[in-house]
């Protein structure tokens, strides 16, 4: 058996592999393997594979549709000064013409 990672949110060495995700069955924590640095530090990653850092500049790989409004953030477009936060949109940024937004880091590539 290889070797898994111990639990991010309990440490328990009982961790077993579930399809595409490691789980953990003392304290039912699911999570993406490689997804948890070794201090604990989740990394998020572009649609390449390149980690992405605080103030790092991205380019928009497709078009997105702004929610709640007739706006579309066009593919090729530059964000410069990225901010990285938790959660399903994990990246905050300010994009000219539209103001503040959440991307998702699978739909932008790091430049």
């Amino acid at each position: 058996m290889e070797n898994m990672p111990n639990c991010p949110q309990c440490n328990s060495e009982y961790v077993y592999s579930d399809g595409t995700n490691l789980v953990c069955p003392e304290c039912g924590h699911e999570w993406l393997p490689g997804s948890v640095a070794e201090g604990g530090e989740a990394q998020i990653k572009d649609a390449n594979g390149n980690v992405l850092n605080d103030g790092d500049t991205i380019v928009v790989t497709k078009d997105l549709k702004v929610k709640g409004s007739s706006l579309v953030v066009k593919q090729g477009t530059k964000v410069k000064n990225i901010r990285l936060v938790e959660g399903d949109h994990d990246i905050d940024c300010k994009i000219d013409g539209i103001g503040a937004m959440s991307l998702k880091s699978e739909f932008v590539k790091k430049i």
